[in-house]
């Protein structure tokens, strides 16, 4: 079992980036896929990014965030990233890191481990 911590959120204008770091302590992290979900209000949450748990950090994005998001790891650091960049009003969401043993999947009923969110606002 690991436990996640995400931060970098914040308010930032149309056009502007922000980098979210999630840290993970418990275990080491680099048998484990990390992804990145996002929760806007009145909406289910969605898949984001996500990185495989091998050396080559294997990744798979949303069309909606493809070219605009980089999710990358750190297992030295046990972090994970998300650069956002040329955000977009309907970034604006909760965003979620989450924990998988095993092979990547943007399924978020495949990931068991859950971090508290942090709110990305882009305005317009």
């Amino acid at each position: 079992q690991v436990q996640l911590v995400e931060s970098g959120g914040g308010l930032v204008q149309a056009g502007g980036s922000l980098r979210l770091s999630c840290v993970v302590s418990g275990r080491t992290i680099s048998s484990y896929a990390m992804g990145w979900f996002r929760q806007a209000p009145g909406k289910e949450r969605e898949f984001v990014a996500t990185i495989s748990r091998s050396d080559s950090g294997s990744t798979i994005y949303a069309d909606s965030v493809k070219g605009r998001f980089t999710i990358s790891r750190d297992n030295a650091k046990k972090t994970v990233y998300l650069e956002m960049i040329s955000l977009k009003p309907e970034d604006t969401a909760v965003y979620y890191c989450a924990a998988r043993w095993g092979a990547a999947t943007t399924d978020a009923r495949g990931y068991s481990n859950w971090g508290q969110g942090t709110q990305v606002t882009v305005s317009s």
